[in-house]
């Protein structure tokens, strides 16, 4: 039986509480899961990847299924490094979904053997994002809700 591998790529700068969500919401439907921090060149990093990696690691030290790791370059290129078949991304709304379909055709035609799975974020987590927490934390706002316990700043 081929195991079923599930990137799931992004900055991770800062986890949230919604990345998590995603995450333990797909555990049962794959045998393994790899936390892709992508090095993003559009983006200018709150924090530095060891951090983010450890984060992670420590959120999910107790589950097995779920592994970090840094890659760079095209997301497809690491799918097919790590023989991963599904691309796993949240969608928190339509905005959200407009530009990850685009990304997710691209991804298909450079790389047909992935395929890109979208859940929908709990209603809950809708408004929490990465770049929202970011700002948060620039201006001296108080994050506690919106990041896991282990996500200490």
């Amino acid at each position: 039986m081929i195991k079923k591998i599930a990137l799931f790529p992004g900055t991770f700068d800062p986890i949230t509480v919604g990345h998590v969500n995603i995450i333990e919401r797909a555990l049962p439907i794959f045998d393994e899961i790899i936390v892709g921090i992508g090095h993003n060149s559009n983006k200018a990093t709150l924090f530095p990847v060891e951090k983010r990696m450890a984060w992670i690691k420590d959120i999910f030290k107790d589950n097995p299924k779920v592994k970090a790791d840094f890659y760079e370059g095209l997301t497809v290129k690491y799918c097919e490094q790590i023989s991963a078949q599904f691309i796993l991304r949240g969608i928190r709304n339509m905005a959200d979904f407009d530009y990850e379909k685009n990304i997710a055709q691209m991804n298909k035609i450079i790389y047909p053997q992935a395929e890109t799975i979208f859940l929908m974020c709990d209603p809950a987590y809708t408004p929490i994002s990465s770049s929202v927490v970011r700002d948060l934390i620039r201006n001296g706002g108080d994050i506690k809700e919106f990041v896991p316990k282990e996500v200490v700043i």
